[in-house]
């Protein structure tokens, strides 16, 4: 994971998981207007998940 793709997490955290799937854009869509923290924790988390 690299520098970008955090700084991009943590100021547009749909943007950041864009290259990971459509589900995973759209959860991280749906917690990111739930509050910004929430999208902010689930793009960090699918961003460091290796199996993805």
């Amino acid at each position: 994971m690299s520098i970008w793709r955090v700084l991009l997490s943590i100021i547009m955290p749909p943007l950041a998981v864009l290259d990971k799937g459509c589900g995973s854009i759209v959860i991280v869509f749906i917690l990111t207007l739930l509050g910004w923290v929430p999208g902010v924790i689930a793009a960090l988390i699918i961003l460091n998940n290796p199996n993805r």
